[in-house]
């Protein structure tokens, strides 16, 4: 309907609201219902191989974090919780905090906090230039997850999940559903900040 009327100001949006509207009315209810069950599988698989799960999940919605998407919108749908979550937030910290250490040389500290705190999808141009930057902090990811699911259990819900260190909403999101605890804290430090920064510096060096 583009383009084809003297309103066309006023056709084109309408469409594409009403077209929108109806096309959502229609697929939402599915995409819920997968969603929610995928979630479900997650969740469960996680309890029950903390180890395998740590690992996959860990990198994969670090991985997410970093591309040009959406990790806490994923992590809000499909409802992670529990120890998938806290796998989630030290992936994605295992990506923020591994690219700002990695990458400090060339870009110092304005680079460090906005990868840091901001996020590191900044990277992105980088990485399809280079993709053998992704390695280092990816390789963390896989080891800073199943130290979170095994060692600590670190948990955390939906969207914080998918967010890392940016604004530390990821850790506080552990912090809100834990609630403290020694244990807790020396796990926050150890799995968002300090594991992530020293094994991504030694697999870049390597």
């Amino acid at each position: 309907v583009s383009k084809k009327t003297r309103v066309d100001i006023l056709v084109t949006p309408t469409v594409t609201i009403i077209a929108g509207y109806a096309i959502s009315k229609l697929i939402c209810p599915v995409v819920a219902y997968i969603m929610y069950y995928l979630g479900d599988f997650i969740n469960t698989a996680t309890e029950m191989q903390p180890f395998l799960m740590g690992i996959i999940i860990s990198v994969v919605v670090g991985m997410i974090l970093t591309l040009p998407i959406s990790s806490a919108a994923i992590c809000a749908m499909i409802g992670i919780s529990g120890i998938a979550g806290g796998a989630a937030v030290a992936g994605c910290c295992a990506q923020m905090i591994g690219f700002a250490v990695i990458s400090f040389a060339d870009n110092g500290w304005g680079g460090f906090f906005a990868q840091g705190l901001g996020t590191s999808m900044l990277q992105m141009s980088n990485i399809i230039k280079k993709p053998l930057i992704w390695i280092p902090p990816t390789l963390a990811a896989a080891i800073t997850g199943p130290v979170s699911t095994l060692v600590f259990k670190l948990e955390c819900t939906g969207v914080s999940a998918g967010m890392g260190t940016c604004g530390l909403v990821g850790p506080l999101g552990v912090l809100s559903d834990m609630g403290g605890g020694t244990n807790m804290w020396f796990g926050l430090l150890l799995v968002c900040f300090v594991l992530p920064a020293i094994l991504s510096f030694v697999f870049y060096f390597i």
